[in-house]
């Protein structure tokens, strides 16, 4: 697992963050907003938000609204919504190089991304990752 989780957070430049809350009390704004700070380029996805301004641009409703595509998917929904998100993941042109799922969130529907070449990372804090593996190093350019 630590090699695939620090490949992953090495190679990545744009990170979504799918479920992506406004409320600085939730996970989702806080390891966007330290995602942001390590020098990754970070886009909030939440339906709710879309249009308003978030870290620093606009959050889009869905995946397919970032022009450009990501290089990981973040994962901040509860398991049953991992299904339809590897759908999502696998329309995507061009597909992200991995997709992240947040602490205590696992689907067998990952399997799908991981058969189409997606490099799958389960039940990991993208934060608390980083933080183990390069402590305050920056990895992004």
């Amino acid at each position: 697992m630590t090699d695939q989780t620090k490949t992953a957070l090495e190679q990545a430049r744009r990170i979504a963050v799918v479920g992506y809350s406004a409320n600085p009390a939730r996970p989702s704004h806080r390891v966007a907003q330290f995602l942001q700070a390590a020098g990754y380029d970070v886009i909030a996805v939440n339906p709710g938000l879309a249009g308003q301004i978030h870290l620093g641009k606009p959050a889009v409703a869905q995946l397919s609204d970032i022009a450009g595509g990501v290089d990981l998917v973040d994962v901040f929904r509860a398991s049953d919504a991992v299904p339809a998100i590897v759908d999502e993941v696998l329309d995507l042109d061009p597909r992200p190089q991995t997709l992240w799922l947040q602490l205590d969130i696992t689907s067998p529907a990952t399997q799908k991304a991981a058969d189409a070449g997606i490099a799958v990372v389960e039940d990991r804090c993208t934060a608390i990752e980083y933080q183990r593996l390069f402590g305050a190093q920056r990895v992004t350019p």
